[in-house]
């Protein structure tokens, strides 16, 4: 149970919307809680959080190189993809290989640079259900070198809260255990699957002055005692979290539907923003120098120093380090 200080109850600011995306450029969609619900300036340092529901239609992929989010480039911020259901399948710039069994996650602190892809594990007819996240990183981190990790899901922490919900701990600290998504900026990023008829109350760590509730599943009856406050499934609340004083959230159900709401508290970077695409830097100059070095083929220029888009051509011994299955 997480402990709760009994700090005020934190205002709202604001309440909106989730909007649909197209980021494959075909006729996949994708639920955005932020920058379509909630600006970049209002989420800092949070830049992007994709909710996705996609049925496999194809099925595993038939060949080892083979990725449904084919291979491309990021620097600059990093990224978590959670999955909620399905198998997590990646690949990137480094060398890693790995499928993972859900819930589970994947992340890259990307820093100058990783090419990537994704997905082909979930057998056909089955969901793959989760988030990617991007979270921005201070200037003086864009161009560190990568890092990366996968979470399993017997390692990611999941903390029992009100009567019988849960809370699963992605990143930050949060009822005595800490998230396994490494960030450059210090953040809580909380999955909680509010049950029915459930009340669940938590305090926002000191220092962080974003803070985020998204209601991505069921409906949620009323947040923080409040009247007439229910929040349909899709709806951001953005609260006002500069004072120290003000820290505590409640979320209640009714009897009739519970609710899957993810938190995303932070640290606001207030650094100008340069965004074009899969990479994020803070000037327009930044933008154009990481796109000269993709034409130049010096893109990434931390990476492993063979194909790494072709398995076979894998060091043997890359590949009994990289190609790694997180079943249990």
């Amino acid at each position: 149970m997480a402990t709760i200080t009994m700090t005020a109850f934190m205002k709202i600011k604001k309440i909106s919307k989730e909007g649909i995306t197209h980021p494959f450029g075909d006729h996949r969609s994708v639920k955005q809680a932020f920058p379509s619900g909630i600006p970049s300036k209002e989420s800092d340092p949070f830049l992007m959080c994709d909710y996705f529901d996609m049925m496999e239609t194809k099925g595993k992929a038939e060949h080892e190189d083979d990725f449904p989010i084919g291979w491309h480039p990021h620097r600059g911020f990093d990224i978590a993809t959670y999955l909620k259901t399905g198998v997590g399948r990646h690949a990137d710039s480094l060398g890693n290989r790995e499928t993972f069994a859900t819930p589970g996650m994947q992340w890259i602190s990307v820093g100058s640079g990783v090419e990537h892809a994704e997905g082909g594990a979930t057998e056909k007819g089955e969901s793959s259900l989760g988030f990617q996240i991007w979270v921005n990183v201070p200037s003086v981190h864009k161009m560190d070198d990568p890092d990366y990790g996968t979470v399993s899901k017997e390692k990611m922490p999941v903390k029992s809260i009100g009567k019988e919900s849960t809370a699963r701990v992605l990143a930050g600290a949060f009822g005595g255990s800490k998230g396994g998504f490494r960030t450059k900026v210090n953040v809580q990023m909380v999955d909680f699957e509010v049950q029915n008829d459930d009340e669940i109350e938590f305090e926002i760590e000191k220092g962080l002055d974003t803070a985020l509730l998204y209601v991505y599943e069921g409906a949620v009856d009323s947040i923080n005692g409040g009247v007439d406050q229910g929040l349909k499934m899709g709806s951001i609340v953005l609260f006002d979290a500069d004072s120290e004083d003000s820290r505590r959230i409640s979320i209640k159900t009714s009897p009739e539907k519970g609710a899957g709401v993810m938190l995303f508290a932070g640290k606001k970077l207030k650094e100008p923003i340069a965004w074009h695409g899969p990479i994020v830097m803070n000037t327009q100059d930044e933008i154009r120098e990481t796109f000269r070095e993709m034409r130049m083929g010096t893109f990434p220029p931390k990476r492993v120093d063979w194909d790494y888009k072709e398995y076979k051509s894998f060091p043997i011994d890359a590949r009994k380090a990289s190609d790694t299955v997180h079943d249990e």
